[in-house]
């Protein structure tokens, strides 16, 4: 009946205000928040970016239909590559952390040295400032790729070991990690609109370097119980 339902609804959401108190959730909740800010940057922010740079020529529209190419490329194949192929990992999901943060870290040296910094809030007429480099198509293009490809490394082990630790009742995990990531999402589309380049790429450095330190501790607390338990670390 609809009375259960709605009992069932309230139900759920105490749950999951109570599980956002807890300690794995709001370390976690670190990094959802650094998937929610550079979801904002290459979804929204890096395509305009693109598209503001004058001196891309006549391309510098089209550049923008490529870069969400790329950045599809990237996510597919960091997808299939960490969610499918990693289930016998025995190494955990602490690498392919790792591996995203430094990933994003040289897209984001890339585009410092390779973007105006007014790009983000340039005029409709664009803009004919350079960075400290001439702008360069095929470097914006990777850096797409790589974007696309650091953000599906996050995005695969937040599921799973979301899915791994609250395997019993995982709708109010799931239902916080989106609440968070689309609150950080919905602020960074924001501030996007005010601030320059490099100050928007600190912003990501700064939080994407604390969430992945907060990751490694839920994944080291998460392995040391399965050790206590008898368990193999390559089942987490």
């Amino acid at each position: 009946s609809a009375q259960n339902k709605m009992m069932r609804a309230v139900t759920a959401f105490k749950k999951s205000i109570k599980l956002s108190f807890t300690k794995e959730i709001m370390l976690l909740s670190v990094t959802t928040a650094y998937t929610g800010l550079e979801l904002t940057f290459f979804s929204g922010v890096y395509g305009t970016c693109i598209g503001a740079v004058n001196r891309f020529g006549s391309e510098e529209k089209s550049l923008i239909g490529l870069s969400g190419i790329f950045i599809g490329v990237g996510e597919i194949l960091g997808g299939g590559l960490f969610g499918l192929l990693s289930k016998n990992n025995r190494f955990g999901r602490n690498p392919v952390v790792m591996l995203g943060i430094i990933v994003h870290f040289i897209a984001f040296y890339l585009i410092f040295f390779n973007m105006p910094n007014d790009a983000p809030i340039a005029p409709m007429e664009g803009t004919d400032r350079v960075a400290y480099m001439i702008p360069s198509k095929e470097v914006a293009v990777f850096c797409s790729f790589l974007l696309g490809l650091g953000d599906s490394c996050f995005n695969t082990q937040l599921l799973s070991i979301l899915g791994f630790l609250y395997s019993e009742d995982s709708a109010p995990a799931f239902a916080i990690f989106k609440f968070v990531q689309s609150i950080c999402a919905a602020v960074a589309f924001f501030y996007s609109n005010y601030f320059l380049l490099q100050w928007q790429l600190l912003i990501m450095v700064v939080v994407g370097f604390f969430g992945t330190i907060t990751f490694f501790t839920v994944e080291w607390e998460a392995a040391a119980a399965l050790a206590a338990r008898g368990s193999d670390y390559s089942s987490i």
